[in-house]
């Protein structure tokens, strides 16, 4: 069911009809989920946007579009890419997306250090623009950070968290193989995408050689199959066009959009609010709680509180932790539950500078049909169970193979019949991988809010200073040296590295500042993602990450937040919330 009614009370409204059950702050993965839960359980609940509504297949204008129908055939005119150098940056933006993104200057913030901060302001959120590789996170990633010294411990371990996990698979739809890996846990998954000819190959040369290293297929937010609660929700079969990031007409992604808002809706519990900007959380000293939100109109800059007995905060990282440290109380003069001066420390991301590439000779007899939106990935195999590395965390990869297009610079004309007959025949094949490494959290990596500069609704601008550290580089080191020598050992052909210098926050995947963690003093959220000094707050999405480590966050945080709705509604029925 599209989402095409957003009714909603604004300050004209009594008190009584801005009063809901649950309000969740945010609506892209993790808001998404928390939303669902909620409704499913029968909370009247409140989902706040900042961004426009966007309505599935209503909302997708260029979902059906071939390159020539773009006026620069997917490429953005250079005066666009001059007033936007950072969104332009951003993994898929282009011609056919950049309605998905936000412009530069209609979203400042402060850079204390290079900080890319890409963002999508939208009902759906980034849910509509991100990568969908969804491997599960080990138990080693679980203790590590505490094991190895390099953070505190987690309030939960894999045991915990594995049925939740397998709760948003069924749910969502994760294509992949059961491979029986330590690194990389099995979930319930629907059939994936196969190899191709020479990543088949280059697996077997792999493994033979390195028997602690497996190149598996990928583990994606994709319907390889669409089964019955997939087509209770609209969705259908991927159709391998990998046109994902423009919006699928057909479902075949999971994205809140496409999948957990129209189920919320369904429930006639869900009122979804767009074009608001959420200002601050309101804490009653008295009641010593949270009773609301403050909330101002995007367009019209009218503010308005709405209340509920239990939120939900799942802006995304950096904006949940602006919404944290401007929602100030005479019992939190720092910011919501921020007794001990952590909130907004800790920041962290993951490391993607690194990649290796080359040649694959021979078969060129060989190609495959069909755009796969999955790439193939390689399991961490550093530091599993103890450190032994120089460096503490670990670092799994991205990888494929492909072939190149046709030669035509042997054609005799670059025009004409020649020129269609040399493009017509594929070039040969190449392979690349690149790395999705682990961070450590550290209390200099932080956001805070400036002291003098606000945005048009007169909130204070976000602060970032962020870094990469002596850690990152020689992991970074090792990735590189590694897959050199693998690909190099395995048969690849005109072998290159790459440090491609990115700034931090390009990866899309910051994490931290109001961590979970088992003590009030190191943390500022406990092991259901509940505050410690305001329980009917919770906190989804990547800030309460405690450390990053090395596999995709965005499954997990969708895990998080079923079990944490669970929790908080259980408190409910008990008056303890």
């Amino acid at each position: 069911m599209p989402i095409d009614s957003l009714s909603v009370n604004t300050r004209s409204g009594s008190p009584n009809q801005r009063q809901f059950d649950a309000i969740v702050i945010g609506s892209g993965i993790s808001g998404g989920w928390a939303a669902k839960e909620l409704c499913d359980h029968g909370l009247k609940t409140l989902v706040l946007e900042r961004g426009r509504n966007v309505v599935h297949l209503k909302d997708y204008p260029t979902a059906n579009m071939s390159s020539w129908e773009f006026p620069h055939r997917g490429e953005m005119p250079r005066k666009f890419v001059e007033e936007n150098p950072l969104i332009t940056k951003a993994a898929g933006f282009g011609e056919d997306t950049a309605h998905f993104f936000i412009k530069d200057k209609d979203h400042p913030y402060e850079q204390e250090k290079p900080f890319d901060w890409i963002r999508g302001y939208q009902v759906g959120g980034k849910s509509l623009i991100w990568g969908r590789a969804c491997p599960r996170w080990s138990p080693n990633e679980f203790v590590a950070p505490a094991r190895d010294g390099y953070g505190i411990d987690w309030p939960i371990r894999y045991e915990e968290i594995a049925p939740w996990y397998s709760h948003v698979e069924i749910f969502s739809g994760i294509c992949g193989n059961r491979d029986g890996l330590e690194a990389m846990p099995d979930g319930e998954y629907l059939p994936p995408f196969d190899f191709n000819c020479p990543e088949k190959d280059l697996r077997d040369r792999i493994h033979a050689k390195y028997k602690d290293r497996h190149m598996i297929q990928g583990r994606w937010a994709q319907l390889t199959e669409a089964r019955d609660i997939h087509l209770r929700q609209g969705r259908g079969k991927c159709q391998a066009r990998d046109l994902c990031m423009r919006g699928c007409p057909f479902g075949g992604y999971f994205s809140s959009v496409s999948s957990t808002l129209p189920w919320a809706q369904q429930t006639g519990h869900l009122t979804i609010r767009p074009f608001s900007v959420v200002h601050s959380i309101l804490y009653d000293d008295k009641k010593g709680k949270a009773v609301g939100v403050k909330v101002i109109d995007a367009n019209t800059g009218q503010d308005t509180d709405y209340f509920a007995r239990v939120i939900f905060l799942n802006a995304s990282a950096l904006n949940s932790n602006l919404i944290l440290l401007n929602s100030r109380s005479n019992r939190f003069p720092d910011g919501l539950g921020n007794d001990n001066g952590l909130l907004g420390k800790y920041i962290c991301f993951q490391n993607y500078r690194g990649s290796v590439g080359g040649h694959i000779e021979g078969y060129e007899d060989k190609y495959f049909y069909g755009r796969r939106t999955a790439e193939c990935m390689m399991a961490n195999f550093r530091n599993l169970g103890k450190n032994d590395m120089d460096f503490v965390g670990g670092y799994m990869a991205f990888m494929g193979c492909y072939r190149e297009r046709g030669d035509v610079s042997g054609a005799a004309e670059a025009i004409g019949a020649g020129f269609k007959k040399a493009m017509s025949e594929p070039g040969p094949w190449k392979m690349y991988m690149y790395m999705q490494g682990e961070t450590v959290p550290k209390a200099t990596n932080q956001v805070s809010l400036s002291k003098d500069k606000k945005d048009q609704w007169g909130i204070p601008l976000l602060v970032t200073s962020v870094d990469y550290d002596d850690n990152d580089e020689r992991l970074l080191k090792d990735f590189l040296t590694q897959g050199t020598e693998m690909l190099d050992s395995s048969g690849v052909k005109e072998l290159s590295q790459y440090d491609n210098h990115w700034a931090p926050g390009r990866d899309i995947h910051e994490m931290g500042g109001c961590r979970m963690g088992k003590d009030p003093k190191t943390s500022l959220l406990n092991k259901w993602n509940q505050f410690h000094q305001c329980r009917n707050v919770f906190v989804t999405d990547g800030a309460c990450m405690t450390s990053t480590g090395n596999q995709s966050p965005s499954i997990l945080y969708m895990a998080l937040t079923a079990r944490a709705v669970d929790h908080a509604v259980n408190e409910l029925k008990k008056y303890n919330v």
